[in-house]
């Protein structure tokens, strides 16, 4: 049985439902996603949680990017999810469980902080393995009511701006490697068959790319010590 982390849809969306990416800033800030993460995020079994789109499944959804080229993975039809097979993705991520909230919770069992970078930070050591220095940001949310999958998750978009080699770790699950923005934009106005998020994000590269331009001159961090690998799960 597992059990994902989520986020009451009122609570995270007040004013309305915003649909495709929603960038961080202005009166949408990344702290006030925090604090909303942190006073009002709860566990739930999963198979409750994906037929009740009042709740938010929260996914870290991680991009990849070197030398201004995105990281771009294509999903086997052998490992994962049906729904997912041969699927474009440019976004690493997963559930968040509740293994990745055990140092965030207080004596009583409140959380005081979130989960979210454990969960990320797990999730991209399960997919993808770094050979070099990272550094990443949160840049937005990207949320998608138009289909029963996305109606009860909304996506955490992250940028993670490496030096170095990256490379899948299931082979046999996935296949990766860089590309231009240019090459993505191209193969999203051919129909190439992307996953609904990535699609999203294709399609605003150029946007993100251009905003967050001193994070991409930026010198990487050293990588995290590695934890211990968890079985792979897959995003929408």
């Amino acid at each position: 049985m597992e059990f994902v982390f989520v986020v009451q849809r009122h609570d995270l969306f007040r004013e309305c439902y915003p649909q495709g990416l929603l960038p961080f800033g202005g009166e949408f800030s990344l702290d006030a996603f925090n604090g909303v993460v942190t006073r009002h995020g709860f566990f739930v079994q999963r198979s409750y949680a994906e037929t009740h789109p009042n709740w938010k499944q929260v996914i870290p959804y991680t991009v990849v990017v070197r030398d201004g080229d995105i990281f771009l993975m294509r999903r086997l039809s052998k490992g994962g999810e049906a729904r997912l097979s041969n699927k474009l993705s440019i976004g690493v991520g997963g559930h968040i469980n509740p293994a990745d909230a055990a140092a965030q919770l207080d004596p009583t069992g409140i959380l005081n902080s979130s989960p979210i970078d454990n969960g990320s930070r797990r999730e991209i050591e399960e997919e993808i393995e770094i050979l070099g220095t990272s550094r990443m940001a949160r840049v937005g949310l990207i949320n998608d009511d138009s289909n029963a999958v996305g109606a009860v998750h909304v996506g955490l978009v992250q940028l993670l701006v490496v030096q170095g080699e990256v490379r899948v770790r299931e082979q046999d699950l996935l296949e990766g490697s860089f590309v231009t923005p240019q090459e993505l934009l191209r193969l999203a106005e051919q129909g190439a068959n992307f996953e609904t998020w990535s699609k999203i994000l294709v399609e605003r590269l150029p946007d993100l790319l251009t905003t967050h331009a001193e994070l991409l001159r930026a010198e990487p961090e050293p990588p995290a010590p590695r934890r211990a690998r968890r079985p792979v799960k897959r995003t929408p």
